[in-house]
């Protein structure tokens, strides 16, 4: 028969394994499966870098000149391998498609070979007033039941601009963040969508944001977005190194200074961090326009896409 101490001592040993277990679960929810196989990086592409196309905006007559079926035909053109799918650019939006239109993307992408890599809506869960927060994540969860029948593994979702009066109160917002950003995990994990909380540069602008963020959402469920050109720091790569094995989705910027740095992002670099960091899945590129320089996405995303596959094959091969 064990005496009292032998099995208290077990007792606490059985506690401090389940503990441990269980921190580890929540630290590597997202990066469950890495490390133990070398990385795998899929280029694609975000719709994003045809946004004024799909819109309308800075366009003749202010209306779009390219549909979602007719850039997916280009992509194939392209030989691009997935693409991400903005909601914004489906008809009705914030309103959700049919399922007639929703399935004949989906059927179209199949035969043209392309995975849709994720979608995304707008939202802002930073928002002081209940009620928006409250009415973003009903909309959240409506696009996160487009995104299953779409075959989306990933919603995108923003986090917010820092409300006036706030700018000192980051712990505070960032509660309200966390509150949304469950709420959408659960039903994502419903559905077989994962969430995806993208660095924008607003409330999330530091690697050590987005960690305490998702860590505290807590949920295999959630992610990062990794948005390389929103970091506000002084060496982007340290934070985007930091964030990767958290991170779900991509969007590659030309330059992790931000819109309209003239540094281009060190793409050898860039690949040698994603080599080093075990990651597997979608690299999707974001090309932006910048004002009163000259912006074609027929010829930017195509040599953004060949400077990270040159880089890709060098490091990789």
């Amino acid at each position: 028969m064990s005496n009292p101490t032998t099995l208290t001592m077990r007792c606490l040993l059985a506690l401090a394994f389940f503990i441990g277990c269980s921190a580890l679960t929540t630290a590597n929810a997202q990066s469950a499966g890495r490390g133990k196989l070398p990385a795998n990086v899929k280029l694609a592409l975000n719709a994003y870098s045809f946004n004024d196309m799909l819109t309308g905006n800075r366009q003749k007559e202010n209306k779009p000149t390219l549909t979602l079926p007719e850039l997916l035909d280009w992509c194939a053109t392209q030989n691009i391998e997935a693409v991400d799918l903005t909601g914004y650019y489906f008809p009705g939006y914030p309103g959700v498609p049919t399922d007639e239109y929703i399935y004949s993307i989906k059927r179209q992408a199949f035969k043209l070979g392309i995975d849709i890599s994720g979608t995304g809506i707008k939202n802002n869960f930073a928002s002081p007033d209940p009620a928006v927060r409250a009415a973003d994540v009903k909309r959240a969860k409506e696009w996160i039941i487009v995104a299953e029948k779409l075959g989306a593994p990933v919603l995108r979702l923003f986090a917010g601009e820092i409300p006036k009066g706030y700018e000192n109160k980051w712990d505070e917002v960032a509660g309200w963040m966390i509150d949304c950003y469950k709420e959408c995990a659960a039903f994502g994990a419903q559905h077989g969508v994962i969430i995806g909380i993208q660095n924008h540069g607003d409330m999330l602008q530091t690697a050590d944001q987005c960690i305490k963020v998702v860590k505290a959402v807590n949920s295999p469920w959630a992610g990062i977005i990794l948005d390389t050109g929103n970091f506000k720091v002084t060496d982007p790569y340290q934070d985007i190194e930091a964030v990767i094995p958290y991170t779900v989705n991509w969007q590659v910027k030309e330059s992790v200074f931000g819109i309209g740095s003239k540094i281009p992002t060190d793409v050898p670099r860039l690949m040698k961090i994603l080599k080093r960091s075990g990651y597997r899945g979608y690299i999707p590129i974001e090309t932006l326009y910048v004002k009163d320089v000259p912006y074609d996405p027929y010829v930017l995303v195509p040599a953004l896409l060949k400077e990270l596959k040159t880089a890709q094959n060098a490091e990789f091969n």
